[in-house]
């Protein structure tokens, strides 16, 4: 008996419509508590305190899960195109199928070791996504320059490749101005030591975050051209 399940666009298009409702709501309810000022925190400070920490880590776990179903989905899709084309070695789809997984761990530790709570877990699932995440679209842009012009038009290419390098070249600069931070706190105020360390690695935090929800954006039209098919089989004893 076979299931068919068309329409897996679906996946991606609720992947970036939640992801971008887990950032904006939480933010939405820290700065109405106060809790953060208004003039762009790290993505973390606004799902810190309750009640907006329990509304991000439940939103932010599932934004992983479904991160998760949709790059194992494009793992799915290459590898069928692959069939015919030959465009991509099975084993370098698995290796950037792994470090997108590895990526969604990192979410998940994000949002299950506060910021506050346990800092150094925090640090290091944030790490883990962010680098990561930055690899996985770097990888995904390189597989679809090589099965153009069959499976991707050059201008799609293009596009996944800038939003690549924008999220790379924020990447950098994240890490070194966070590092720089000599304390942990959420409710900075302009003027004070560190503010401007915090100022530039959260606005190249954001830059990230939404660089890899646009570029998930672009899979929405290749997913629509794919279905995927469960077969069940019942046997009798």
């Amino acid at each position: 008996m076979l299931c068919c399940m068309p329409g897996v666009a679906f996946v991606p298009a609720l992947l970036v419509s939640w992801s971008s409702a887990a950032f904006i709501i939480s933010y939405v309810i820290a700065v109405l508590a106060g809790h953060v000022e208004p003039l762009v925190p790290y993505i973390s400070d606004t799902g810190t305190k309750p009640p907006e920490s329990g509304v991000f880590g439940f939103m932010i776990n599932i934004s992983a899960l479904l991160a998760s179903i949709t790059m194992y989905i494009r793992y799915l899709l290459i590898e069928k195109q692959n069939e015919s084309s030959h465009f991509v070695r099975s084993s370098c789809n698995m290796f950037t199928l792994y470090v997108g997984l590895m990526g969604c761990s990192g979410m998940g530790i994000v949002a299950t070791f506060q910021e506050l709570a346990v800092p150094s877990v925090h640090d290091i699932g944030a790490l883990v996504a962010f680098g990561s995440g930055v690899v996985y679209i770097t990888l995904q842009s390189i597989i679809s320059y090589k099965s153009c012009p069959q499976w991707n038009t050059y201008f799609v290419c293009h596009i996944r490749m800038a939003i690549s390098v924008i999220s790379l070249i924020a990447f950098i600069p994240m890490i070194v101005f966070a590092s720089k931070i000599s304390m942990t706190k959420i409710d900075w105020t302009p003027g004070e030591k560190d503010y401007t360390y915090h100022f530039m690695s959260a606005i190249c935090e954001w830059t990230v975050a939404f660089g890899f929800i646009f570029f998930f954006l672009t899979f929405i039209r290749d997913f629509q051209r794919f279905s995927l098919r469960i077969s069940t089989e019942i046997h009798e004893e």
